[in-house]
């Protein structure tokens, strides 16, 4: 519901000035509809990621050239100088994911949800200005304390641009981290010779997190079924010792988990067996098609 209720609301700020007023009205409560129908996201769900990755029918992609051509494809995403390349990129990249990989669109609707609402919150601080007075071109305002809250053109420009590259962006990293697992990202990492201890922080880091999210989940669902949640006030005090219980666990479970490692000999770098895998040409053109089409784009400076 608030994914739906923020996209209306940005479509209405976008459009504001280029369509009727009954246009700008009915395109938002289309968007709004549509994105209250396709659902709303699992909390958990970033714990399926590296699960859908693999099980993912790229899988067997050579990874250097995956994480290589994702990485150019958003370098020429946030340089390019116009929201339709972006955009094209994005749907394009997410077609690969679910036609080409076989995730299944609830689920990449599903991963997509919480970078969406953070992508239009950022984007609507961007389009709204806060100002004493309305300016004559301004194309809404609306009066707030004593000023205006308003949207001018400029600023409209602005967030098409950022909301194209950012969705673009995101295009891109759903594209590699659903269908590269992360000790084949690792394994490029270590051989472009990236330093040890960060490789193995980022890799910890990945896992400790999928571990607190679902122990959160745990004690969450145990509170509720001890009707912990049963009013306004019981909720507040369940939440803070389901939280406050959660810091102590972590803290015993990494001491728990770092003296497993030194009793397997740990010795300050985390090996894991990976396997190279040939350079086939679908990939070749899964990555050449957008990344030339993104060059010539930047070009032409389209």
């Amino acid at each position: 519901m608030i994914t739906a209720l923020l996209a209306a609301v940005l479509t209405g700020s976008l459009l504001a000035g280029h369509l009727p007023g009954y246009g700008v009205l009915v395109l938002s409560l289309f968007v709004a509809v549509g994105f209250r129908l396709m659902g709303h996201h699992h909390h958990d769900g970033v714990l399926s990621i590296d699960g859908l990755a693999h099980h993912s029918r790229l899988y067997q992609e050579n990874a250097f050239l995956k994480t290589g051509g994702s990485v150019a494809l958003l370098l020429c995403c946030l340089c390019s100088p116009s929201p339709w390349p972006p955009v094209c990129l994005f749907f394009f990249l997410a077609a690969a994911t679910v036609l080409l990989g076989g995730i299944r669109l609830k689920d990449y609707v599903s991963l997509m949800g919480v970078p969406v609402v953070f992508l239009f919150l950022s984007v609507l601080t961007l389009l709204w200005d806060f100002a004493g007075s309305a300016p004559k071109d301004a194309i809404l305002s609306v009066p707030l304390f004593g000023g205006f809250l308003i949207v001018e053109p400029a600023s409209q420009v602005l967030a098409v641009q950022v909301l194209a590259r950012a969705l673009g962006a995101v295009g891109c990293l759903f594209f590699l981290s659903l269908s590269t697992p992360l000790p084949d990202i690792l394994l490029v990492l270590r051989r472009i010779k990236v330093p040890v201890v960060v490789i193995d922080v980022a890799l910890l880091m990945y896992r400790y997190i999928f571990l607190l999210l679902r122990t959160a989940r745990e004690r969450k669902q145990a509170a509720a079924s001890r009707f912990g949640y049963g009013s306004w006030r019981k909720s507040l005090r369940t939440t803070g010792l389901v939280y406050a219980g959660l810091l102590a666990h972590s803290f015993r479970r990494v001491s728990a988990c770092f003296d497993a490692m030194e009793s397997r000999c740990y010795t300050g770098s985390v090996t894991f067996l990976t396997e190279t895998r040939p350079i086939t040409k679908k990939l070749i053109a899964l990555i050449g098609v957008p990344l030339g089409g993104m060059l010539i784009c930047l070009v032409l400076l389209w």
